[in-house]
């Protein structure tokens, strides 16, 4: 059954939760299962989750949830740094400030990166990497266009980032969750700025480093993506992460938990059973509505 979604409040199914640094909701109650603590990626903010909360709700019922605006999105003031270290300890603060005792991680876009800094720093039981692929391809096209980007050209260049995400597949009502405007162009450079300025051998080196930590922990990951890996990426996983497993949500750009939030919100009540190990990457492939 696909889960229908209005543009309902958190306030209908929580309570507001916020501290000096970040805003969010928190719905749910403690219990045996791990909390989830939800983070949006780049310019947009708590809503894009939305529709995956209410799918939860039948999925996973009375699950304990943190949702967060990253620092400089949504009601959450912007940071003096955002790099990704910073932006963690900002998360962590939060989940403390919460009372969540190891929580699952789910990160979308950049925050799947941050999700993983945050479960090699802090206590939780793994990760949800939501369409982030863990190697430096995108850090490359952002120090090619370096110039471009620090400058007025990014107004220019913001309309084909949006493109290359592929919003126009998803149901309009998740359509209407995504700004699609023009963002503040010093929040978005107060989080690329790290790559931007570290030379791409040592960010190949960091990214290394992160996996080889979760791989070291046997730390749960599970990969929901919107495409299908190449072989080298896929293989690149296998050795790097040969705990972590990957689900392809065809067709939904990079948005899976938009396009099929109940696929999604099922993904997310096997967390619930965390911890646990995997031999190797598993690639699972679901239809929408699945």
């Amino acid at each position: 059954m696909a889960a229908t979604f209005d543009d309902i409040s958190l306030a209908a199914q929580g309570r507001a939760f916020g501290t000096a640094r970040l805003s969010g909701f928190l719905a749910g109650r403690p219990d045996h299962r791990p909390p989830l603590v939800m983070l949006h990626g780049l310019t947009f903010d708590h809503r894009m989750w939305l529709p995956a909360i209410a799918a939860l709700r039948a999925r996973d019922p009375g699950r304990q949830v943190l949702v967060l605006d990253l620092p400089g999105h949504g009601g959450s003031p912007l940071l003096p740094a955002c790099d990704v270290e910073s932006v963690a300890a900002a998360v962590a603060s939060a989940v403390e400030d919460a009372g969540l005792d190891r929580p699952v991680m789910v990160g979308h876009s950049i925050s799947g990166i941050i999700a993983s800094v945050y479960a090699g720093r802090y206590p939780t039981r793994g990760v949800v990497n939501v369409d982030q692929e863990l190697d430096t391809s995108f850090i490359h096209l952002l120090q090619a266009n370096r110039q471009l980007i620090t400058r007025p050209g990014f107004a220019q260049m913001w309309p084909a980032i949006l493109t290359s995400m592929h919003i126009e597949v998803l149901p309009v009502d998740a359509q209407r969750l995504l700004s699609t405007k023009l963002p503040q162009q010093e929040v978005v450079l107060a989080y690329w700025r790290e790559a931007l300025e570290t030379p791409l051998a040592d960010m190949e080196a960091r990214i290394a480093q992160e996996m080889a930590t979760a791989r070291r922990q046997h730390l749960p990951y599970m990969i929901v993506a919107g495409h299908e890996y190449d072989a080298a990426y896929t293989a690149l996983l296998r050795d790097a992460l040969p705990q972590a497993t990957v689900t392809v949500v065809p067709n939904s750009g990079h948005f899976p938990h938009l396009a099929d939030p109940d696929r999604f919100a099922l993904l997310l009540a096997e967390t619930g059973q965390w911890p646990g190990r995997s031999a190797k990457p598993t690639v699972r492939r679901h239809p929408r509505g699945a």
